[in-house]
């Protein structure tokens, strides 16, 4: 789906980007240029980047200590 209609970014590419080592909603900006423009894309690319880098492998927090 369209995500940003400005620059026609959709949520693969941001998925995508994310894959490919972006880490934040910044990278994707840097990378794609979504929400670049009117910015009403924002909190949905947002979303989307934090959601594919939770389903990274890998993702799981560690621990700070062990609890016995």
């Amino acid at each position: 789906m369209y995500v940003c209609i400005c620059k026609g970014i959709t949520d693969t590419q941001i998925r995508a980007a994310v894959q490919d080592g972006a880490n934040s909603i910044r990278e994707v900006r840097n990378t794609l240029g979504v929400a670049s423009q009117c910015g009403k894309c924002g909190i949905l690319a947002r979303d989307i980047v934090r959601e594919s880098l939770d389903s990274l492998p890998g993702a799981e927090q560690e621990l700070f200590y062990a609890v016995t």
